[in-house]
């Protein structure tokens, strides 16, 4: 079963927890052990796992990835201008593959699966695909 969904980021910047849009998607499949793959096609966004208690390890991350890939520099080349995004998205990577166990997200305890947006604000989306063991 494959699924697209849609979102809309505010920010050049941002990670958005997508757990829960994950889970209804199983829950609406009634999977109860199998996988879920969640995509990413987009060059200046990725998908990643990550704690989802403290909006604070968002916020440091975020921080960091700017630190490490800023905006401009002077020896960048690409024309659009967003080559950090471009970099951002390559750290993070564009998929996560998680295991689907008694019909949820088989996710340590404070971890979330997130969307993170690296040049927006824009529409974006985002695919899931969901293999069942059953």
């Amino acid at each position: 079963m494959l699924v697209t969904e849609t979102l809309r980021t505010s920010k050049r910047d941002e990670m958005i927890d997508i757990t829960r849009r994950i889970q209804s998607h199983i829950q609406a499949a009634g999977m109860v052990n199998g996988e879920a793959l969640i995509y990413c096609p987009h060059t200046t966004a990725g998908i990643t796992i990550q704690e989802n208690a403290d909006p604070d390890v968002k916020h440091d991350i975020l921080l960091r990835l700017d630190e490490v890939y800023p905006w401009e520099h002077p020896r960048y080349r690409h024309a659009e201008g967003n080559t950090a995004a471009h970099l951002k998205a390559l750290t993070t990577g564009v998929s996560q593959t998680i295991p689907i166990e008694g019909g949820r997200l088989a996710l340590g305890r404070w971890q979330g699966v997130y969307f993170c947006e690296f040049d927006g604000p824009r529409s974006r989306e985002f695919r899931i695909r969901l293999r069942s063991d059953d």
